[in-house]
């Protein structure tokens, strides 16, 4: 009977080894990414990070950038561009390093402006969920890294994102800050367990205010920010999947675009709206990876026009060339 039991016992522990380094080894179980709280960001990915997720490799550099280590002032002949958004510039677990919107532009700008630059970096702060008064706070905590074009990527629902917090970190299974002892223990708290809820949430989510307007003065402090170092300042708006076609954007939203669209104008500041753009584009669904987030043709899509804007842009401004 013992030898029955140390051999049942035996098969389980077998099992459970064979699952976990299959978790580990296919899924990236057990190694997430972490975050870090902050007191005016809200939060960080931890920096200094690399895993694999669903085969997909994800690195993070010591600025909590979705990139490689880079120096805080670059080379000289350097074209660098800050890239800053949310979870459509970061690209998440579904999307491999090389197939980011900021790693597609900064090899294709590498070829188009290869006469004039030694050499090309796209930088990507972004993180989940982040709206524009989260990225105010990244270019006041780490500055713009002496790049020449800042581009804020944004989507038609940080035009509504509340005020930044550092509740979720370590509290939502969406933003752990460590790591769990196993890939099971992973996949037990974010798939078969239900999320504990944070009562504070229910205040942020409840901001009082014109939390467009908000969003709206920190763009135009993003942009002030680019003047003071001579950059240029490019905003960018992708659309939800729902919003393409008929009906279209709901009237909360096309009330909030045309507020965008009259500050632009009257801030100067050069906009690119994507909903007409995937409005005229004959699949616009095979852009998409869910009902927000792009695939990599969407990433590339997207590249593409981005790049031409800059390109644009560089071009205007001679004092740019190095």
């Amino acid at each position: 009977m013992k030898i029955l039991v140390l051999v049942i016992l035996a098969v389980v522990v077998g099992l459970v080894l064979v699952l976990e380094i299959g978790l580990r080894s296919l899924f990236g179980f057990g190694n997430p990414l972490i975050y870090v709280a902050d007191e005016q960001i809200g939060y960080l990915l931890a920096p200094n990070q690399r895993t694999r997720r669903f085969g997909n490799r994800i690195e993070i550099n010591q600025y909590s950038m979705r990139g490689s280590a880079i120096a805080k002032i670059p080379a000289p002949s350097t074209l660098r561009v800050l890239l800053l958004g949310d979870s459509i510039a970061n690209g998440g677990w579904w999307t491999e390093q090389d197939n980011t919107i900021s790693s597609l532009m900064m090899r294709s700008l590498a070829s188009a402006t290869n006469s004039n630059y030694q050499q090309v970096e796209v930088l990507n702060a972004s993180a989940n969920s982040w709206g524009p008064r989260n990225e105010l706070a990244y270019l006041h905590k780490f500055s713009n890294f002496n790049a020449q074009v800042i581009v804020l990527l944004i989507n038609t629902d940080d035009l509504f994102a509340t005020a930044p917090t550092s509740l979720p970190v370590g509290r939502d299974r969406n933003y752990p800050d460590s790591k769990p002892s196993l890939g099971l223990v992973e996949v037990w708290q974010r798939y078969l367990t239900k999320q504990k809820p944070i009562p504070e949430m229910k205040a942020v989510h409840n901001e009082a205010g014109d939390r467009v307007g908000l969003n709206l003065e920190a763009i135009g402090k993003i942009q002030e920010l680019t003047r003071q170092t001579q950059s240029e300042f490019l905003l960018v708006m992708t659309p939800l999947l729902r919003e393409i076609g008929e009906p279209g954007s709901r009237d909360y939203e096309i009330k909030a675009r045309d507020r965008l669209n009259d500050f632009t104008k009257a801030q100067q500041i050069k906009y690119i709206d994507f909903l007409p753009i995937f409005n005229s584009n004959p699949d616009p669904k095979s852009l998409f990876h869910d009902h927000i987030h792009l695939n990599l043709q969407g990433n590339q899509f997207v590249s593409e026009i981005i790049e031409r804007s800059l390109l644009e842009i560089l071009n205007q401004s001679p004092s740019q060339i190095l």
